[in-house]
């Protein structure tokens, strides 16, 4: 029986009772799901879109009872290709998936406004990708591993950005922070143990805390990344400071033979009017990054993220147990 004979035919329901009470759309000539068509869940969940074969395959909508919806492209009833998921708590990713799963390219907006855009893997942030803390503005660039911040990155604030390595979230080993101002702060993270309390017991696995900054030296800025040049050294260092210093004692002593050549003018105690002080090192230090802040305001996002995934599960689930389309075309 061909295909148009199927579709065309008043008789269609009677060959079919048993499933078009939930189905309405194409099928071929096997009486498989085949073509356009729209499929009601005996959960509260529709899809409609493509088949091919009894499977949702091609370009469809599939909303879930909780509010969820996905759209986009479909292999053998799994998300496979590009498409959209738009989350019960505002969120959303866009971008490739493979296998049900988020993989490859995408986009992930958080429900705190937070965002990620880049490389991922088995529903995992993973490859390169930059995160942009909404609150903040700041934005971590660089590596990711299994969802955490990994690898070599740049994590850039508003007047300041840190250059190094993470490992699990927080930054570990040398690297340099480089400010507006025009220098350089040199040093490496720390990572420390939680000091024991008096009366604890020593076989208790000791407890990690945030890793500490340590600095180094303070320089013009150099051409140094974490990409795998060295860092200048400590003779180095203290000569580009020499220079700097000598640069600036002829600086002042051409500004004081100027002043010779100017008449006198009278200097109050007065403020100038509007003048915008500029902060010094020490003040610009003080705001460097918090690996407790910013990692806490990631791992809400995350949690988020988390809590979506459970509830994507649950409704492909529900869908697939109660939607084996396969069989009922069979």
């Amino acid at each position: 029986m061909r295909l148009n004979s199927v579709r065309s035919s008043p008789l269609k329901h009677f060959f079919f009772p048993a499933f078009d009470q939930e189905y309405d759309g194409e099928r071929n000539s096997e009486g498989e799901r085949h073509g356009r068509g729209r499929a009601h869940l005996p959960n509260g969940d529709t899809y409609d879109g493509e088949y091919e074969h009894g499977f949702r395959s091609g370009q469809g909508t599939y909303r879930f009872r909780n509010g969820a919806c996905y759209t986009g492209e479909y292999l053998q009833n799994k998300k496979h290709g590009q498409g959209i998921f738009f989350y019960p708590d505002g969120s959303k990713y866009e971008g490739d998936w493979v296998n049900d799963q988020r993989h490859g390219y995408g986009e992930y907006t958080y429900a705190n406004g937070d965002t990620y855009t880049g490389e991922w893997f088995n529903h995992n942030r993973h490859g390169q990708g930059t995160y942009v803390y909404k609150d903040t503005g700041s934005k971590y660039v660089g590596g990711w591993v299994n969802g955490n911040q990994e690898g070599e990155a740049e994590l850039i604030h508003l007047n300041h950005r840190f250059k190094g390595k993470f490992l699990n979230g927080n930054p570990i080993g040398r690297g340099k922070y480089i400010f507006d101002i025009g220098c350089e702060q040199h040093g490496e993270y720390i990572q420390s143990e939680q000091d024991k309390g008096e009366g604890e017991e020593e076989e208790e696995p000791s407890l990690l805390v945030a890793p500490k900054w340590k600095a180094s030296e303070i320089t013009k800025l150099t051409l140094w990344t974490p990409h795998g040049e060295n860092p200048p050294s400590p003779r180095e260092a203290s000569l580009v400071a020499a220079a700097a210093a000598a640069e600036a004692v002829e600086e002042r002593a051409a500004a004081v033979t100027e002043e010779e050549k100017m008449p006198s003018i009278a200097v109050t105690d007065e403020p100038a009017e509007g003048r915008d002080d500029e902060p010094s090192l020490h003040e610009v230090s003080s705001e460097v990054f918090s690996p407790a802040r910013d990692a806490g305001e990631e791992d809400e996002g995350s949690r988020g993220e988390e809590e979506n995934e459970d509830q994507e599960d649950q409704g492909t689930a529900s869908s697939e147990d109660k939607e084996d389309e396969s069989k009922e075309a069979e």
